[in-house]
């Protein structure tokens, strides 16, 4: 352990993890024996604690006066020092989601690693570096499949575009993976290393499979939230001192130590799971891009559905876009049926069926065919609501402003917002009908509804609630790969990556709602969750000539559909970029969501009220536009009363000064407005939300 003899003081700016209300500043300065490298690892005390810290700059000629500053209280000497690079992308980071650099710094690194003392770390060290021995010669990258001419011209426009970040736009099916493992190969043949990001962790496991089998030898970790808080460690420590050659995760992986970085990969770049909803609330796919930049590598951003401010930064030629507009082995798209719901016959006063008529016959046959079919319902559980239809009763939630979704397996009524779950009542706690009924349909409904439908077949389900148990997502997904599924009924879990080879029809049931949702990015997202689901048919191009992708809503006509029918995704980005520029809404303007939550809506207002008259006391005001306090869609979570206050600029840069000179000035309105802020629990800023 390397504590620190007395010696004539050095000033060291070091980053711990305050939170940025603390008012501590972003670095707090510590004495020490020694001139340390920035990106240091030490530990200070930091009030009654020790607490793990990073040297952040370093410290030039100046002298600490005796007494004045703590003093460091070890040194991690067993850890190299994290690359000034990659505290430039931390500093980057901090400033542009306006947050704290020790607070970002710290909650991005391994929480184990902030216990360690220097012995323990050299431990680890030297026991990393014994098993990860490289091997004296690399072998070979295994064969890949022979590339199509759009794959082929997909890398050399990679190898063309430097360091332009480049947008790879291939339709479902069309060799995506395959330009990622070439690209990777060429990177690892240079002795640089790959970072691959992916929006969920459940994709991780099939892509770790198809890289590993692409390089057999080369050292390949993980980084994401489901791993072992050693595991996490392990793959860390081997990121960073430069054993693991190829790192995929999750979107805290953007921020991974890799000292020999070449190249960076974002798959699915459009998915809304890159941005971080807690703390600081970073966008994973930008920062990529931003380090990218930083590093001097290039950096690919896939998708079949790009996100529309990626494909605008492609039309303003701040991107590259590359196309690959048809799927391996010239196998054709699914063809894209529609079933008007409204037009189907019905009982006096029942609901429509689960399933049309005609989609019913399609499954059977795909059944007799031995194929398999994916009936996609984006909402889990056996109905949304229970209701009394004497009262008017419903299941709400006591501690949200939401339902609670009734589960017929445990017989529950769960909350998803704030997990709140009893067991459902025999009558109605109201007036005591005992006739109260389920009021819609999830996905535990609609298993239940095929299987009554198609006796014989072997349904599947696949969803938050059956994948809870560690590997049981793993164990579902390969009985679907080894045919022991005929209908799989899943939420969009199962829309995402996965390589169904027997799926040859897609079914999206009654997904209307997303048509008319007040969320401007709502048919953004419905058109790519229904390209994304219409990719798992067909994969195989034996049985690609009768895929086909079934939507049964009340809304056949509606023009997102009919972009979906022509599978043509540019017709309804220029739409949606139209109508978003005449409505001045992003990528043409730039936003921050300033959040508080409260014990009272009273008191959340009153601090946004607050906010908002002390922004007009800043010298940035003019050039950006904040709109009156409201309440989000589920104003109440837990208790917790919810509002929030939006801030418009057309210009980026203006909208950051903005929030550069008057977020801090919010700190010390609770001093300032102690009675009527009394309840006020937090507030937090989001910069480039995604809701709204």
């Amino acid at each position: 352990m390397h504590k620190l003899a007395s010696a004539e003081p050095h000033v060291l700016p070091v980053a711990v993890e305050t939170p940025q209300h603390a008012a501590l500043g972003a670095l707090l300065d510590y004495a020490c024996g020694e001139v340390l490298p920035a990106g240091s690892f030490v530990r200070v005390p930091l009030g009654q604690r020790e607490v793990a810290g990073i040297v952040w700059s370093r410290p030039g000629d100046r002298r600490a006066e005796p007494g004045q500053l703590r003093t460091v209280a070890e040194v991690l000497e067993g850890l190299p020092p994290l690359a000034p690079r990659w505290l430039d992308l931390v500093d980057f980071a901090a400033a542009y989601y306006q947050r704290g650099v020790g607070e970002l710094a710290l909650a991005v690194l391994p929480p184990e690693l902030r216990r360690l003392t220097d012995a323990q770390v050299q431990r680890r060290i030297a026991k990393l570096m014994k098993q990860s021995t490289p091997p004296a010669a690399v072998p070979e990258a295994a064969a890949g499949q022979p590339l199509t001419a759009a794959q082929e011209a997909a890398l050399l426009a990679l190898a063309e575009a430097g360091t332009t970040p480049v947008l790879l736009h291939g339709v479902t099916g069309s060799g995506k993976t395959e330009v990622y493992l070439r690209a990777a190969e060429r990177t690892l043949q240079l002795g640089r290393q790959v970072l691959v990001l992916v929006p969920e962790i459940n994709l991780t496991p099939q892509l770790e499979a198809r890289f590993s089998a692409r390089f057999p030898g080369r050292a390949l970790v993980s980084l994401h939230s489901a791993l072992t808080p050693a595991e996490r460690l392990r793959h860390w420590m081997l990121a960073h001192v430069g054993r693991a050659d190829l790192v995929l995760g999750t979107r805290l992986a953007v921020f991974a130590s890799l000292p020999r970085l070449g190249l960076v990969v974002v798959d699915e770049e459009h998915d809304p799971s890159y941005k971080q909803q807690e703390g600081a609330r970073y966008s994973a796919r930008d920062l990529a891009v931003y380090r990218a930049h930083l590093e001097k590598v290039p950096v690919i951003l896939g998708s079949a559905t790009p996100s529309l401010e990626s494909w605008q930064r492609a039309i303003d030629g701040r991107y590259r876009r590359v196309t690959m507009a048809e799927r391996v082995a010239q196998a054709r798209m699914p063809r894209v049926r529609f079933v008007d719901i409204t037009a189907l016959p019905r009982a006096s006063g029942q609901p429509p069926p689960a399933l049309a008529p005609p989609l019913l016959e399609a499954l059977q046959q795909r059944i007799a065919r031995g194929e398999q079919s994916l009936l996609l319902l984006n909402r889990r559980g056996w109905a949304p609501v229970l209701h009394c239809g004497v009262c008017d009763w419903k299941s709400g939630c006591p501690h949200c402003s939401a339902w609670r979704v009734f589960h017929l397996g445990d017989r529950t009524l769960r909350c998803h917002h704030c997990g709140f779950t009893e067991a459902v009542p025999r009558a109605c706690p109201t007036c005591g009908n005992l006739d109260i009924a389920p009021i819609g349909r999830g996905t535990e409904k609609l298993e239940h509804q095929i299987a009554e439908a198609l006796p014989g077949a072997r349904i599947g389900r696949i969803d938050a609630d059956t994948t809870r148990a560690r590997g049981e997502l793993q164990a579902r997904l390969a009985a679907v790969h080894a045919g022991e599924v005929d209908v799989l009924v899943g939420t969009q879990m199962v829309t995402k990556g996965h390589d169904f080879r027997r799926v040859t029809l897609v079914a999206a049931i009654n997904p209307d709602g997303a048509l008319f949702s007040s969320d401007f990015r709502a048919p953004e997202r419905l058109f790519a969750l229904l390209m994304q689901a219409a990719g798992r048919a067909g994969r195989d191009a034996e049985h690609a000539e009768h895929a086909e992708m079934w939507i049964q809503t009340a809304q056949p006509r509606h023009a997102l559909f009919a972009a979906l029918a022509a599978n043509d995704f540019e017709r309804f980005a220029a739409a949606q970029l139209d109508e978003r520029r005449r409505a001045g809404l992003p990528p043409f303007t730039h936003l921050a969501l300033l959040r508080a939550e409260a014990r009272s809506a009273a008191a959340a207002e009153a601090f946004l009220q607050a906010a908002r008259d002390e922004a007009a006391q800043t010298g940035h005001a003019a050039a950006v536009t904040l709109y009156a306090p409201v309440p989000p869609a589920v104003a109440r979570v837990a208790g917790v009363e919810r509002l929030q206050m939006l801030a418009e600029s057309a210009s980026r840069p203006a909208l950051q000064r903005f929030l550069a000179d008057w977020l801090p000035r919010l700190h010390g309105l609770r001093s300032s407005h102690k009675e009527s802020l009394k309840g006020l629990l937090r507030w937090a800023v989001d910069v480039d939300p995604l809701a709204i």
